[in-house]
């Protein structure tokens, strides 16, 4: 693939430059593979750059593409508004992010409470027995027995 600058911007507002370019191509170019040009193109990292559109002719191996490049990413999250889907994505990795962190610290504290129990000499039966104790009432199955 070759990247051929069309017309370049400096957008002094934005913090960014528009581009207009075209690649040659024998199929429709992915948007990461283009980010990836401009970002050897300008020196920039792939993160900061964002590929609004790619325009290809029926019959021709040639797209145009229109982008934007951004000095750094905060200016690009400043500036660029995200689609429904990108916001579902971030806030989907954010809930699995905090349900990893609690995981951790409860793995922490479970190993902590063997690692007490070991330093005190207690049999694992106690220890056990001790757990089954602290336990919710939720978590047990049993029902009470009517005589």
């Amino acid at each position: 693939m070759e990247l051929k600058i069309l017309k370049e911007t400096d957008n002094r507002l934005f913090n960014r430059k528009e581009v207009l370019s075209e690649v040659e191509s024998e199929i429709t170019p992915k948007i990461v593979e283009i980010a990836e040009l401009l970002s050897k193109k300008f020196s920039k990292p792939s993160e900061n750059i964002n590929v609004i559109k790619i325009d290809g002719r029926f019959g021709t191996k040639k797209f145009n593409i229109k982008s934007n490049i951004y000095d750094s990413i905060e200016d690009k999250n400043k500036t660029e508004t995200k689609t429904k889907k990108q916001r579902e994505a971030e806030k989907k990795a954010e809930q699995e992010r905090i349900k990893a962190e609690k995981e951790v610290k409860e793995q922490e504290a479970q190993e902590a409470k063997t690692k007490e129990a070991e330093k005190s000499e207690v049999p694992k039966e106690e220890v056990k027995e001790q757990e089954k104790q602290e336990a919710p009432a939720e978590n047990n199955t049993e029902a009470p027995k009517k005589e």
